[in-house]
């Protein structure tokens, strides 16, 4: 049997999409090997739940973060004698520990993104964490965190990462030109953002963004900064934007479905995610995907995504200086801009399609899968 444990899969969200991605392809490797296969979401609504991820459809069951009732279907499943026991994230660790107390027989992957590794962690997770046969990263930056910081014997850590999502995949392979959203401008050139606008998630860049802006526009007047995302801190980002004067080159949208955001990648002219935080940059991939030429911070996973000077252009966090610079000289030099889009496009196909990680993972089960044998 494979048991999957998940913090959250229907929500939008970086790890909630890798959540989903990974309990696909345990779902396939499950079916390939003649196992059942259980998926638990602690964070999700109450119940079972069907989900696709592309072509491959799968069930989790939820429990409106009802820790204790989660731990208990845990402990319950671990009594089925499972072969392999996924945590989707390093916060699970600790409950995988608790499953050991019914079952010691199986191996287990646990699924690191990013910074909730780049500091040492509570000795209870931490230790968790260190039992695990298994723990993956998609960036080398985080790889590292979890040797150094974390103490994770080399040996027990793989690097996986990320890879596109099936469904955008085949949207792309349409080739489908997908209309503006509702607000989305006309007539200007596009910087685009896409995150979640919440206090604790300021290490995304995006009121660096707001103030290099007053800059940009003076070598870009058309120029419009477009943010998607939702979150406590959107009022503030607001402000911020009026503050700066730049509120009429400002637009923030919300509440997109997956075929506007798709379309606001197709029509923008520069992704920028000037972030200090990203454990890898989902975000990233798929501005890439539509030939955009991307900007992140010099910091963590981008470092993995993007090729500073060859599909974008890597800034200091916090730096609104280069960052202006930086969104001027693409902006001002479309063919630049045009060529490092071609050259971002060309590496995901090559290194971050989905049916990478599809056979990274299901070799790195395989590998558990054998070891327990």
């Amino acid at each position: 049997m494979v048991i999957g444990l998940f913090t959250e899969l229907l929500s939008p969200g970086g790890v909630q999409r890798a959540g989903r991605h990974i309990a696909s392809v345990a779902t396939k490797f499950a079916a390939d090997h003649s196992l059942p296969c259980r998926f638990l979401s602690l964070n999700d609504r109450q119940g079972l739940h069907p989900v696709h991820v592309g072509s491959q459809g799968f069930h989790i069951t939820g429990h409106a973060h009802d820790k204790s009732q989660f731990v208990l279907a845990a402990l319950r499943a671990a009594g089925r004698g499972p072969s392999i026991v996924i945590a989707a994230h390093p916060h699970l660790a600790p409950v995988v520990a608790v499953m050991r107390l019914r079952s010691r027989k199986f191996r287990t992957i646990v699924f690191a993104h990013g910074i909730e590794v780049w500091q040492p962690m509570g000795w209870v997770r931490r230790y968790a964490l260190r039992q695990a046969d298994l723990v993956t990263a998609p960036s080398h930056d985080t790889v590292q965190h979890l040797i150094h910081e974390q103490g994770i014997r080399v040996e027990r850590v793989r690097q996986l990462p990320w890879g596109l999502d099936p469904e955008f995949e085949e949207r792309l392979r349409t080739n489908a030109h997908p209309s503006r959203p509702q607000a989305f401008p006309e007539g200007a050139r596009i910087i685009l953002t896409v995150g979640r606008w919440d206090p604790v998630e300021r290490y995304k860049g995006a009121d660096t963004l707001i103030s290099a802006l007053p800059q940009v526009l003076r070598a870009a007047p058309d120029a419009v900064l477009v943010l998607v995302g939702n979150g406590a801190d959107r009022p503030r980002l607001e402000q911020l934007a009026r503050d700066f004067g730049v509120m009429e080159n400002t637009r923030f949208l919300h509440g997109l479905t997956q075929e506007e955001l798709f379309a606001c990648y197709a029509h923008c002219d520069i992704f920028a995610l000037p972030s200090r935080g990203e454990g890898f940059g989902l975000v990233f991939l798929e501005a890439m995907a539509h030939g955009k030429p991307v900007i992140g911070g010099r910091h963590g996973g981008a470092l993995d995504v993007i090729v500073d000077g060859v599909t974008g252009l890597l800034v200091p966090h916090g730096d609104t200086a280069i960052l202006s610079c930086s969104l001027e000289s693409l902006l001002v030099d479309p063919a630049r801009a045009c060529e490092m889009g071609a050259k971002g496009r060309q590496r995901v196909q090559t290194s971050y399609s989905f049916e990478r990680f599809q056979m990274g993972l299901g070799q790195a089960m395989e590998h558990v899968l054998i070891r327990q044998l």
